[in-house]
């Protein structure tokens, strides 16, 4: 029994260390560690997406002063799990006119892409799967291949709808990840590494030295604002969905797909959402550190903290999907260019600028 326990107890601490323990080796113990963090880290965001589909579609009843999912399990919580396994029973159909190869594996490309972001994505100080010192390059150029999924998807259904919806969707995300990518480039002036870690303990802190957030600051706060509604525009939420536009276009890159193929997209589509709301956390509100630096909060386990704060971004995503009317595509192109990247790139100079003037200043 204490053998059993003194292995858990070095598992939660090295896990490749923990088989080596019991007479692996090194190259069976890292493998083994890695899948087990894999799974860690899947199966629950498998289950956050069921959960916050039906969290979304409560929050959407609230603002319209209906019920929402209340019949599938106490209070609908199963409802999501109800519309999966219907989803799953379905047949799928492939176009006879489609590219059959690249129409089975487009949704498997927008699903995986969601899932190897979270690699380098800190749950709290070193719980990580992957702590790289350019995890936030990992993640720019990570979230980047989505849209590959989407084109793919548009471009093998060769049907006209679709088509235009990947068109629609490759201009809209090359237009806004020019933006965050300036953004990011302020974080990273500002933090001084690319370390997704680093980039937390750099805002601890940091406000007044008391407040644990980059979003404090007058030069962060609308860059933050920026990384916010392109994020939005990023995960195609309204009133960016341009490329899913019903009244347009059916159902967009979606429209010839069933079962689980339809399926996939829908869970890359929230992976991406809770992906964005851990950025918009990690990258200036702190991640896993409390809201203020105050010894009692750090009692609380630094997840808790980071789950309540994207709780709290996800809040926003689904308050401005339920009350804010889709863009025209001018509108939607228009803001991207004209205005966030403008925005962004004077903040860039603003925050150099302040930067070489204080922290550089006396060296200079």
């Amino acid at each position: 029994m204490s053998g059993f326990l003194q292995f858990w107890r070095v598992f939660f601490h090295s896990p490749t260390h923990a088989f080596m323990s019991q007479g692996a080796g090194y190259e069976w113990s890292w493998f083994l560690a890695t899948i087990i963090g894999i799974l860690v880290i899947a199966l629950p965001l498998m289950l956050a997406v069921a959960m916050i589909i039906y969290a979304e579609r409560k929050l959407w009843a609230a603002f319209a002063l209906r019920r929402g999912p209340n019949v599938v399990g106490p209070w609908g919580l199963l409802q999501s799990f109800a519309d999966g396994l219907k989803v799953f029973l379905k047949e799928t159909i492939i176009p006879s006119a489609s590219n059959r190869g690249l129409f089975l594996i487009a949704p498997i490309i927008t699903f995986t892409v969601t899932l190897i972001v979270w690699a380098v994505i800190p749950f709290q100080a070193g719980v990580v799967l992957a702590d790289i010192n350019v995890g936030l390059l990992y993640v720019l150029a990570a979230s980047s291949l989505g849209v590959y999924g989407i084109i793919v998807a548009g471009w093998a259904s060769n049907s006209k709808y679709p088509f235009f919806s990947a068109l629609r969707a490759a201009a809209q995300m090359v237009s806004y990840e020019v933006s965050i990518g300036f953004v990011l480039i302020t974080v990273v002036l500002w933090a001084n590494t690319f370390n997704l870690s680093g980039i937390v303990m750099a805002q601890k802190g940091f406000g007044l030295g008391i407040v644990n957030a980059f979003g404090f600051n007058i030069l962060m706060f609308p860059m933050w604002v920026v990384f916010l509604i392109s994020s939005m525009a990023e995960t195609f939420r309204t009133p960016f969905d341009l490329a899913e536009a019903e009244s347009e276009l059916v159902a967009g890159f979606q429209t010839e797909y069933s079962s689980m193929s339809f399926a996939l997209f829908w869970l890359g589509e929230y992976g991406n959402v809770i992906l964005m709301t851990a950025l918009n956390a990690i990258l200036f509100w702190g991640g896993w550190l409390p809201p203020v630096d105050w010894a009692p909060l750090y009692l609380i386990p630094g997840i808790i903290w980071l789950l309540l704060k994207m709780c709290v971004f996800f809040f926003i995503f689904a308050w401005v999907k339920a009350t804010v009317p889709r863009y025209r595509y001018d509108q939607l192109m228009r803001l991207g260019w004209k205005i966030f990247l403008p925005l962004s790139l004077i903040f860039v100079v603003l925050v150099s600028g302040w930067l070489m003037l204080t922290r550089y200043g006396a060296g200079a």
